[in-house]
């Protein structure tokens, strides 16, 4: 059905019905009927989000996972298919550590797409480009690697080294940042590489964004309309490979597809997850700020934040499920 909208195709469709078909009246009638029930339902399907209705009962899960927490916390969810949602905090400025890399993502996607640069050309790495002792910085100068293979890099790993690279590919955080504005996010921006945003940088790190736009974004490549249709199918695979698991993805059965990024600095955990659940799709977006656990350990009370968040919304949006994490499952932690 690409290429042409479903209204047309449906008025298509139904021409060929009454002009073409052989059928008898009646049973002409009923092939009408059933295309315009499966057009009917076509819509949410394609566009997968329906408008947000706030929930209440969800609210105060919300608000009871949040509670006595110490620090500054902020959450966003909705449920794509039924329009559920709540939000505590959602439009405060939180970092985004490592999240900001899926805004890399989307303003690199759109140079591949304009023709600028290709998914599986070769670069070459320069020593001179290593941030960290990540993979990308652990390899020798003069390493030939594919960009595709960078952005995995990028995404799957978190490697920072990868992401400057890609940073830089895209344009610089001033690219970036020209990408979300033009796509309507206002809060969500880089401050690495983008002159002017050196104050921003000193308070927020690399990114600052807002639950609420980090679930439209990931809205916006799940409904195939960040870049193009092909670039956000691409950009959603890429989400569903996360190596850094064992936050809130942990809480969901392994079984069910989730596109996931989290991000972390010393006094900030932050986690967006795209959850296809069988009864209908959710996003939700938790970060945190100003936190007194400062620890760069398993049982940081972000990330146990974090996973309480999430299974409480796998358990609400999913009750029939009898899914539970084995015992000793945490001794798998990263």
């Amino acid at each position: 059905m690409t290429g042409r909208p479903p209204q047309a195709l449906l008025h298509h469709l139904i021409h060929i019905s009454l002009n073409n078909s052989p059928m008898k009246t009646s049973n002409r009638l009923s092939s009408l009927v059933f295309i315009a029930c499966v057009f009917l339902a076509l819509p949410a399907r394609m566009n997968a989000q329906h408008e947000a209705i706030q929930d209440t009962a969800l609210q105060r899960l919300l608000e009871e996972q949040l509670a006595g927490f110490h620090g500054e916390a902020g959450v966003y969810v909705q449920n794509l298919r039924t329009g559920q949602s709540a939000a505590i905090n959602a439009d405060s400025l939180f970092p985004t550590a490592s999240m900001i890399k899926v805004s890399i993502l989307c303003a690199l996607f759109d140079k591949i797409y304009s023709g600028d640069l290709k998914y599986n050309q070769l670069l070459v790495y320069r020593d001179s480009m290593k941030y960290d002792d990540g993979v990308t910085g652990s390899f020798r100068d003069s390493t030939k690697i594919i960009l595709s293979e960078i952005v995995m890099l990028m995404i799957t790993l978190s490697d920072n080294t990868a992401a400057l690279w890609c940073q830089r590919l895209a344009g610089t955080g001033a690219a970036v940042n020209g990408w979300l504005e033009k796509n309507g996010f206002h809060q969500t921006r880089d401050n690495s590489g983008a002159p002017g945003r050196e104050a921003d940088h000193e308070k927020y790190g690399w990114g600052q964004t807002t639950p609420r736009e980090m679930v439209r974004l990931f809205a916006l490549i799940r409904n195939g309309r960040a870049v193009s249709s092909d670039a956000s199918e691409e950009m959603l695979r890429v989400l569903t490979k996360p190596y850094w698991d064992e936050m809130g993805v942990s809480e969901i059965p392994p079984t069910i597809h989730v596109a996931s990024k989290n991000g972390a600095v010393d006094a900030s955990k932050s986690e967006t997850d795209l959850v296809f659940a069988p009864s209908g799709e959710y996003i939700f977006s938790i970060i945190t700020k100003n936190q007194t656990d400062t620890r760069w350990q398993f049982d940081n009370e972000g990330y146990v934040l974090i996973r309480n968040v999430s299974r409480a919304l796998w358990r609400y949006f999913e009750p029939q499920s009898t899914w539970k994490r084995p015992p000793d499952y945490d001794r798998w932690n990263k």
